[in-house]
């Protein structure tokens, strides 16, 4: 469970005071102006603090692709992927989905266009909702499921702590939909960026752990 907590660099957070945020809500890119609060440090994510919330790491192998965020009977998965410079994800990253599941429709959500309805994971069917956002040089990728995919007011708490995420991009070239590196709080950033698979929404694949 992520229990650190971690207040923006002073030198930031100075950036920030002297540049007010041009939009009312994130997900934040890191460079431009966002509020400052605790937020937790993975690298490529700084989460925003929720005591009430259990945040795990997803991984596959060595590396750790995505955030798994628990909290009254539903979940939540994060993962930012790099994407190109001149184009966003969703629309692609949609169009795969719909593929893959067909019992989901698209409807207008708080971030865009999002996909609802049901999905198979190992045989067994769920309530799911895809929100998906597309930054400059990345996407992220927050897949709802369990109580919170159907409900509104039980969606109410994830879609306000999706808000206020952050995205560390970085200046490292990276392949298009390459995780962007995540790491546990108390671990340095090695400055590799090693190629690997994403989350797949419809397999049990990563591994996920908890920070203490």
């Amino acid at each position: 469970m992520f229990r650190r907590r971690r207040r923006e660099q002073p030198e930031q957070a100075a950036e920030q005071k002297s540049a007010a945020p041009t939009r009312e809500s994130g997900p934040w890119d890191a460079d431009e102006p966002h509020p400052e609060a605790d937020r937790i440090d993975l690298g490529g994510l700084r989460l925003p603090h929720n005591p009430d919330f259990d945040l795990r790491l997803a991984s596959l192998g060595d590396q750790h692709v995505g955030v798994v965020v628990l909290y009254d009977e539903s979940s939540l998965q994060l993962q930012a992927l790099a994407a190109p410079r001149s184009s966003g994800l969703w629309d692609e990253v949609k169009t795969k989905i719909l593929g893959q599941a067909k019992h989901l429709e698209e409807q207008e959500g708080p971030f865009g266009s999002e996909l609802t309805g049901e999905m198979k994971v190992d045989g067994e069917s769920r309530p799911a909702r895809y929100l998906g956002i597309d930054g400059p040089r990345w996407f992220l990728l927050g897949v709802i499921s369990g109580k919170a995919a159907a409900d509104e007011t039980a969606a109410a708490p994830y879609i306000d702590f999706i808000k206020d995420v952050v995205v560390v991009r970085g200046e490292e070239p990276m392949a298009r939909e390459e995780p962007i590196p995540l790491r546990r709080p108390n671990e340095q950033q090695t400055g590799e960026s090693p190629e690997g698979p994403g989350l797949n929404p419809f397999k049990r694949g990563p591994e996920i752990s908890e920070i203490r």
